[in-house]
């Protein structure tokens, strides 16, 4: 589902693009990464690791920060599919280690929260008992239910090699990640002034930690959750700072079931199930989706009054997609099965709006390829290039190069 708001005026050359990509979890991640390798393919003129300026929330932090250090769409995709010829490989349990040293923590609570519960009784608080009870229990709770610091040592290996930084300031493009004090609520803007010295890996853990899932990440004194809490895309940090063009991707969308007799919906395995019959975690999810994409729209079509000069295009899901919805949140089993999906849609996407998002595009220098939003049986997998060997010092000379050629054909782009 694409969402396109063109400027009545065209921008001034050259132009500047900006991406925000909101969170997921791993299978919005998996969504989110199709939906960009789809964009890297059928767009000419569209360098996804040389945008002007990227914000990423949670999970979409990764692909951001990612992009911002120059791995390809490519790249991405072998690391997360544990491909062989990956950089390096991201395993599933570097999402699912429990979090066992919260858990220990909260056990040790155990013998000073009992005696205060029974000094509490013995003083004969008869009104408050058994919600003194739910309170001081409640405190025994492990925050998260997985460890989040796996995520940000692989993230850390990531961003320390082939020449990239972990640090925001020595990028060449601004990154932006975002996350939320909860002791406050406030917002905090990595990558941010009073907030740039913070390492990225570091970053993107704390705006990825989903509560009740992944402990917050204490942050000088402060502890720091999922950014979508306040936002779900937070792309007004793009937006003020003058782009032309806005590329954004939000992968929760709430489910319609629609009409059960079609065949695609016969077909599927949860064809007789509607969302109350998946129990609380589907009411949940549906809550959720719900309620990040109404705020989404109500954000957007706000950025359309207040930036009118500034293009946007927003990829979503389609909302009667059975497999992306009942997909389970944590599934790394379908994360090719998803990633398909999302590449396969956002080119039926650009299929299907071409007429009016190609004249669009053409103002800030993207021209549709027809022969690869055309070919619909097209595979992700089949059309990945193969993976490059290369050492750290190849590495490190193969981006100066790309650095140099870059260089040198700007002019002439800007001619």
């Amino acid at each position: 589902m694409l969402a396109l708001h063109a400027s009545p005026r065209p921008p001034t050359a050259p132009t500047r693009i900006g991406l925000a990509i909101a969170g997921g979890g791993p299978v919005g991640a998996m969504y989110e990464l199709g939906a960009l390798r789809a964009l890297d393919e059928a767009c000419d003129g569209l360098d996804l690791t040389r945008l002007d300026g990227y914000v990423g929330v949670s999970s979409g932090a990764f692909f951001a920060a990612g992009l911002a250090n120059r791995i390809g769409t490519a790249e991405l995709c072998r690391m997360l599919l544990d491909d062989p010829g990956a950089e390096l490989r991201l395993r599933p349990d570097t999402f699912l280690r429990p979090a066992l040293g919260e858990y220990a923590r909260r056990l040790r609570r155990l013998p000073d929260t009992g005696a205060r519960l029974l000094a509490d009784l013995w003083q004969g608080r008869g009104d408050s008992r058994w919600s003194d009870l739910v309170t001081r229990l409640g405190a025994l709770v492990p925050t998260g239910l997985f460890d989040n610091r796996p995520i940000e040592a692989y993230l850390r290996r990531v961003f320390t090699r082939h020449g990239r930084s972990n640090d925001f300031r020595t990028l060449d493009r601004p990154l932006y990640v975002v996350g939320v004090d909860l002791d406050s609520g406030q917002t905090v803007q990595f990558g941010g002034p009073g907030w740039d010295d913070i390492p990225i890996s570091q970053a993107v853990q704390a705006s990825a930690a989903l509560p009740g899932l992944y402990p917050p990440v204490e942050l000088r004194g402060r502890h720091i959750v999922d950014g979508a809490l306040r936002r779900t895309m937070h792309a007004s940090l793009l937006l003020e700072r003058g782009v032309d063009l806005l590329i954004g991707i939000n992968p929760l969308v709430p489910f319609n079931p629609g009409d059960d007799a079609e065949a695609s919906a016969r077909g599927h395995r949860f064809s007789d199930r509607r969302i109350a019959d998946g129990g609380l975690p589907g009411v949940l999810s549906q809550t959720m989706r719900t309620m990040l994409q109404s705020r989404m729209q109500v954000g957007l079509a706000r950025y359309a009054q207040q930036y009118p000069g500034i293009d946007q295009l927003v990829l979503e899901p389609n909302p009667d997609d059975r497999e992306l919805f009942y997909t389970n949140f944590f599934s790394f089993s379908a994360r090719r099965r998803i990633l398909q999906l999302g590449y396969r849609n956002t080119l039926a996407d650009l299929r299907r709006r071409r007429d009016a998002l190609a004249p669009v595009l053409a103002r800030h220098g993207i021209r549709l390829r027809a022969d690869v939003i055309a070919d619909r049986p097209r595979s992700i997998v089949a059309h990945l290039p193969a993976a490059p060997r290369r050492t750290e010092t190849t590495a490190r000379l193969a981006r100066a190069l790309d650095d140099l050629e870059h260089r040198l054909a700007r002019p002439a782009r800007m001619v």
